[in-house]
């Protein structure tokens, strides 16, 4: 923030979230800063339809903006009567008040929508305060404030009089309005330098997988002799690798009993789809779902996922797999399976990353969509094709994506680090200026040249 300069003067105000503010600024709470008290949407749960109204709650916020995509709809005659109470119009804030307490979004659109009870509408008292309460519910200050107020309440919620009583800086109204100007200007240009770094990542994703399909299916030898192997989705194959079925170079393959065990406050864990990781010493075990030791025993004996072997899982997420890479007792969901490798044919590690390939997801694709239940059998997936060379080229194939895979996530991690500094200079930038810790009162809109076009990055 050095190249902006100061208020010439401040005075001292007793707050907990803030210690001063320009001379000429008030701090005032936000309901009079509103048409009327803070609104929040209907409590009662409608009756959702396949097309009609939007219906938004706080997952229709992303990034501070609006998503509809996805979104749930009710019938115009229920968006009627909701209106009645509450209906985000332009110019409207959003803020969470529950579930994802702070979120904040501005209605950007005349397009005909409701909103759910965990969001509240806030409506200006004049139309040039809009984007200085959105930039404003953004800083730190207003995000303490929900989150302090919100974990006093046994609900952990904002009561509507609590948004009401939310403290704001504000200047006058011209000086607001100057302030969100230079705000939107310069988190655009912010916003383009994410969106780059986003797309470098994307990027390194699909090289990884590009990286580790191509090693696991043609291998390292370019110049290699090819066959056919006979499996639309493998294509051309490696002359001296050998097609068999999975099930002829496994061990073992099965899952728990499909039954539900009851939680427990400290046990062992319980891993379901949505816990997985690449990696099992990535699971937060102390998330999962603990269950007592009797019902791991009982649910564990038809298999037990350990050191090397490969989980997948075969319903919601279809072909997320995890290679068990530490010894711990745990017992895997009935919507996962355990594969076991034997070693003598497929390295656990190898096996992981076939599974990994654009190949196999095809083939466990077509198997998805053959089958009316919409999820892969144990006895379909046995039969799913693979290709191998010798272990010894299997492990020259692990080490060589080894190191291939830690340069492409090394380089997708200094992106995200790059995508948090950057988004702490925004919040930061929006802070100081709503708040007067830096002056824009003589900033002018640039030329539009100034603002550099979106480009895609490359990797």
């Amino acid at each position: 923030m050095a190249k902006y300069k100061a208020y010439a003067e401040y005075k001292t105000i007793s707050n907990s979230w803030l210690d001063s503010i320009p001379n000429s600024w008030e701090l005032l709470p936000l309901k009079y800063l509103c048409t009327s008290f803070v609104k929040d949407g209907p409590h009662e749960t409608p009756v959702f339809l396949e097309e009609g109204i939007p219906f938004l709650s706080v997952d229709g916020i992303q990034d501070n903006k609006l998503v509809f995509e996805g979104c749930r709809y009710i019938s115009p005659s229920d968006h009627f009567r909701f209106s009645q109470k509450c209906k985000p119009v332009k110019g409207d804030i959003l803020l969470g008040k529950a579930a994802s307490i702070g979120k904040v979004a501005l209605v950007d659109t005349s397009r005909e929508f409701n909103v759910w009870s965990p969001l509240a509408v806030i409506t200006p008292i004049r139309s040039c305060l809009s984007k200085f309460i959105y930039y404003s519910l953004q800083t730190t200050m207003l995000q303490a404030q929900c989150e302090v107020y919100s974990n006093s309440n046994t609900q952990k919620n904002l009561g509507m009089s609590t948004i009401d009583n939310l403290d704001f800086a504000m200047p006058s109204d011209k000086e607001a309005s100057t302030i969100s100007n230079f705000l939107d200007h310069e988190t655009a240009k912010i916003d383009n330098l994410i969106e780059k770094q986003q797309q470098l990542i994307e990027l390194l994703k699909e090289k990884r997988q590009a990286v580790i399909s191509h090693a696991v299916t043609k291998g390292l030898n370019p110049d290699v002799p090819m066959k056919d192997s006979g499996v639309e989705w493998l294509g051309d194959v490696p002359e001296h690798w050998r097609i068999n079925s999975l099930n002829h170079v496994l061990a073992a393959i099965g899952d728990v009993d499909h039954y539900m065990p009851q939680s427990v406050d400290d046990g062992i864990p319980y891993v379901m789809t949505g816990d997985l990781t690449e990696f099992v010493s990535g699971i937060q075990f102390s998330k999962c779902k603990q269950v007592n030791f009797r019902d791991y025993l009982k649910l564990s004996k038809k298999i037990k996922s350990r050191l090397g072997d490969v989980i997948m899982a075969r319903y919601a997420t279809i072909g997320t797999v995890s290679y068990v890479d530490i010894d711990k007792d745990f017992l895997v969901s009935y919507s996962c399976v355990t594969i076991k490798p034997n070693p003598s044919k497929v390295v656990g590690l190898y096996l992981y990353y076939y599974f990994k390939s654009n190949s196999f997801l095809q083939g466990i694709q077509y198997q998805v969509n053959t089958n009316t239940q919409g999820n892969v059998g144990i006895n379909d997936l046995s039969k799913m094709k693979i290709v191998l060379p010798s272990i010894k080229e299997q492990e020259e194939i692990i080490a060589h994506l080894q190191l291939d895979l830690e340069n492409l996530d090394y380089l997708s991690t200094k992106s995200t680090q790059a995508i948090n500094l950057i988004q702490e200079r925004r919040t930061a930038l929006i802070s100081a200026a709503v708040t007067g810790k830096i002056d824009v009162r003589d900033w002018v809109t640039p030329d539009t040249q100034d603002v550099e076009e979106p480009q895609e990055a490359t990797a």
